[in-house]
């Protein structure tokens, strides 16, 4: 059991049956005496993926999620369904197409992440903060180009549209960020 005094920003409590992920929390005190402080947070359901506001009274206390984190590789994509297996286990999961085409433009075979398990599945995937992937496309590069100038389009190797400094040929292997789908730098 947890009370909301424990709540932060990563922790997975269970609601209605399913394991969510706190990803902002907020107390808000009170303006009138005698009133309870609430905690505000706002979570993602594991399961179906919903992002959701719930406010609790300071002191109440929520369930403990069967959830566990094992390190995992991606191993291919069939259709549009991916294939993921645990390192510890050697299980293989699936996770459904729906799901999957958020996270696949950063996967390569072999990638290796961590795995959300709830009671046996994969309801999760977190990706490394940062991939290496290599740039297929982009416009040729410009003469007296420099960091500062205009990004100009690329398109790296898993079909992920980026904007890249002029500077970049194709070919070459730069970072992006798995958060937002920038470029970092070049690899």
């Amino acid at each position: 059991m947890f009370t909301t005094s424990d709540f932060k920003k990563g922790l997975v409590i269970q609601l209605d049956g399913a394991p969510c992920l706190i990803t902002d929390v907020t107390t808000q005190s009170p303006t009138a005496r005698g009133a309870n402080t609430m905690v505000k947070t706002r979570y993602r359901n594991l399961i179906t993926g919903q992002v959701l506001d719930k406010t609790f009274r300071s002191g109440d206390k929520v369930d403990e999620a069967d959830f566990g984190r094992s390190k995992g590789q991606f191993l291919y994509a069939d259709g549009g369904r991916g294939i993921f297996m645990d390192l510890t286990t050697y299980e293989q999961f699936e996770m459904d197409e729906e799901n999957f085409k958020e996270i696949s433009p950063y996967l390569l075979d072999g990638t290796e992440l961590v795995l959300g398990l709830f009671e046996g599945r994969m309801v999760n995937v977190d990706l490394p903060l940062t991939v290496e992937l290599t740039v297929t496309e982009t416009a040729p590069v410009l003469k007296n180009a420099t960091a500062t100038a205009e990004a100009k389009d690329a398109i790296l190797e898993t079909g992920l549209k980026i904007k890249v400094p002029p500077y970049l040929e194709s070919g070459e292997k730069v970072k992006v960020d798995t958060r937002d789908g920038r470029f970092l730098s070049r690899a």
